[in-house]
């Protein structure tokens, strides 16, 4: 009976100390801090630069227009993803959370930042805008315009050309001519369904303009 003791004793013990030592062995591993210094590396930096020409998986963008809104250097002003009833319901969402707060829900300008003191951006429904190609707002959500920052960190690319839908939405709602809003108050509501949710794909190529 003591002999079994002492075994059992001694094997959980030994376990004990195995777990211990791989315990020890994952929280001292070899490994440098982010930007710590190396004698390893010339250069002395532990973080190496990219491979020269290589590309990260998920970024190879050869779509110039759907990734930069431009062609040749200039501002498209048509949507190289497809634009749905969907996309649209998402754009809204997203114009709402990032946008609104300094441009309003309607695009005016009127956002609750701007009643505290920012500066106040232009309204939507300024025929400068609404002439705009709609590049153009693709553009100022990449790289930033004036006293706004760029937002390409915090929005996805197809949502941006979602938003910038949105906003041709919200132009129209301000200029729209009285016979075309008669035709749509007499139209029938549109039906949805479960393959026009477009949000999260981003479809094809050619648009709406």
């Amino acid at each position: 009976m003591f002999q079994r003791r002492s075994a059992l004793a001694a094997g959980v013990l030994g376990v004990l100390l195995g777990a211990t030592a791989c315990r020890n062995d994952m929280h001292n591993q070899p490994k440098y801090k982010p930007f710590a210094a190396t004698n390893f590396f010339g250069d002395r930096r532990s973080e190496r630069p990219a491979i020269e020409d290589t590309v990260a998986r998920g970024q190879l963008r050869l779509d110039d227009a759907r990734y930069t809104g431009k062609v040749n250097g200039k501002d498209i002003d048509f949507f190289p993803i497809q634009i749905t009833r969907a996309d649209l319901q998402r754009g809204q969402e997203r114009f709402n959370i990032y946008c609104s707060p300094c441009h309003g829900r309607l695009g005016n300008g009127h956002g609750m930042v701007v009643a505290r003191g920012l500066r106040q951006p232009p309204n939507y429904a300024d025929p400068r805008l609404v002439n705009a190609p709609v590049g153009h707002f693709f553009d100022v959500m990449t790289n930033g315009y004036g006293a706004m920052y760029s937002y390409a960190s915090r929005v996805a690319v197809d949502d941006r050309w979602r938003i910038a839908a949105y906003i041709r939405t919200l132009q129209m709602s301000q200029n729209a001519p009285a016979a075309l809003a008669q035709q749509g108050m007499n139209q029938p509501p549109a039906k949805t369904n479960r393959e026009d949710t477009g949000a999260a794909g981003g479809g094809h190529a050619g648009g709406m303009k």
